[in-house]
């Protein structure tokens, strides 16, 4: 195998879920996932030093264009979670998967994907592959 597909960025997070993410019947609503996705992203991106804020320094916006999720098991008020994220594809767009399971038992709970696309803040225009400023950010990192 190719040193460089042994390389994989990823990370997790552990989250406790709050009585406010959750439903009558104390399971999360399916709209707060999106919200733990984007915590684990953050994290990602904070190891490479370029989330957000040095995404709209750089002249990027990284817009999701695209995030499917698979509910495999419910996620309950107090549970303990561990979202893990991994980057899949980044030459031509921002591709991360996810993996939500119990952080006690390990059972899945929830998979799923994002995808961003660079938009050139100046010109409003998408680009078509990632900028350079991804690449070198990523460095030896993939």
């Amino acid at each position: 195998m190719n040193k460089k597909q042994d390389r994989t960025l990823e990370t997790e997070v552990n989250i406790k879920v709050p009585f406010h993410d959750v439903d009558a019947m104390a399971v999360v609503w399916h709209g707060n996932y999106a919200k733990y996705f984007e915590i684990a992203r953050c994290a990602l991106l904070d190891k490479i030093d370029y989330n957000y804020n040095q995404m709209r320094a750089s002249n990027y916006a990284w817009p999701i264009i695209d995030m499917r999720i698979r509910y495999i098991n419910p996620v309950r008020f107090g549970q303990l979670i561990q979202v893990n994220v991994k980057l899949v594809e980044y030459e031509y767009r921002l591709k991360l998967s996810y993996l939500i399971t119990d952080a006690e038992s390990g059972q899945r709970l929830t998979r799923g994907s994002t995808v961003q696309v660079a938009v050139d803040t100046k010109s409003q225009e998408m680009c078509f592959i990632s900028p350079d400023i991804l690449r070198e950010k990523l460095g030896e990192l993939v």
